[in-house]
């Protein structure tokens, strides 16, 4: 591993940004209709349960990543291979941010551009940051932590003041009852964006206050899922819930509404500059994660030599990952969640604390 340490503030900068990710700006929780905000608090309290999963095994294991621990509880042999999958999935998960950015661009900003040139440019820059080592991406999340807040203002402000807010959109609540809700948060909305803070279980052997490690974790999921929550209630009340239903980018088209004196208007360069600084820090420690698993797993002595390989792997995956946007939607909303993210998220985990409870009670009834 990297010789090198994070702050509790840099930890908490990347996990905040993390969390909003394309979160912010895509049909987050809309399957629950009205109700999507309540569907993102729900998922908000079971990601804080995954996040006591994490951070048990974390406790176990304090100096190992996740791909070491992971052949500490199952076996070399297997542990191996299912720390393997994890870079894998960590890669893969990657990819799939980096195509959210770059179809963004595509169709609102930049129509005429190859979507290969953006993914390109993003992967080169982020594998620049992460050569130059972790402790430089955790002081990249310190700056632009204080951008997003400033931008997110700014935004929230313009769209408040526009007129064009209207909370009976949100109403009635629970119109349709719970289930909707319940089958939006569980496991769509734990799974995305909180499950996937899995990946900073790679990333808190570095932090060189690891008491703080719980408070800080907590303190970015409550955080972020009260914003993502309130952005999903801004949204409705500005598009109403048919057009936020049919909308690919409802975030993109609430700021898009704004026209204050004919003067302020054309706002959609916050939202791209917002999901780009989101999905660089995102996309960085998805590749991160990937690039120090595989040096785990693989004894390697300098993790700098895997990362112009691997990120020539995750440009191609991002193209290749889907042939069209709404392909990439449809895989996200339904194969990735059902058949990716809840073994790798939910499954696993809960299965290796379980075991390693175990091996500890006999260890000590042994002892």
């Amino acid at each position: 591993m990297e010789k090198a340490k994070i702050s509790a503030i840099q930890l908490f900068a990347l996990m905040f940004t993390f969390d909003l990710g394309t979160a912010l700006i895509v049909s987050y929780g809309i399957p629950a209709g009205k109700d999507a905000w309540i569907a993102i608090l729900l998922g908000m309290c079971g990601g804080i349960l995954l996040f006591f999963i994490y951070y048990m095994l974390f406790r176990q294991y304090p100096n190992l990543p996740l791909t070491g621990y992971v052949r500490k509880i199952f076996g070399n042999s297997l542990g191996w291979v299912l720390g393997l999958l994890y870079c894998l999935f960590f890669l893969y998960t990657a990819a799939r941010n980096i195509r959210d950015f770059g179809d963004l661009l595509v169709s609102s900003t930049l129509p005429e551009t190859p979507l290969l040139a953006i993914n390109l440019s993003l992967v080169l820059v982020i594998c620049y940051v992460i050569y130059l080592g972790i402790e430089v991406v955790g002081r990249t999340a310190e700056v632009f932590i204080v951008i997003l807040l400033l931008l997110g203002i700014g935004a929230n402000f313009f769209v408040l003041v526009s007129g064009d807010v209207d909370f009976h959109h949100v109403r009635p609540f629970i119109e349709h009852g719970w289930k909707p809700i319940l089958t939006t948060a569980f496991p769509s909305v734990v799974s995305f964006p909180f499950g996937e803070m899995i990946v900073f279980t790679m990333l808190l052997p570095y932090l060189n206050r690891p008491q703080l490690a719980k408070k800080v974790w907590l303190f970015a999921v409550i955080s972020s899922g009260l914003i993502l929550s309130w952005t999903a209630a801004l949204n409705l009340s500005v598009l109403g819930v048919d057009v936020m239903e049919r909308s690919t980018f409802p975030t993109l088209a609430t700021i898009g509404k704004v026209n204050l004196f004919d003067f302020i208007e054309r706002l959609d360069a916050i939202v791209v500059f917002t999901l780009l600084m989101t999905v660089f820090l995102k996309s960085s420690i998805f590749l991160y994660g990937t690039i120090i698993g595989i040096v785990d797993l693989f004894k390697l002595k300098d993790h700098r030599q895997l990362i112009l390989p691997i990120g020539i792997i995750l440009i191609f995956l991002s193209m290749t990952i889907a042939s069209s946007f709404s392909e990439h939607l449809e895989e996200g909303l339904d194969i990735n969640i059902k058949y990716i993210n809840v073994p790798f998220l939910i499954i696993f985990p809960l299965f290796m604390l379980i075991i390693s409870i175990i091996q500890n009670y006999i260890k000590k009834k042994t002892d």
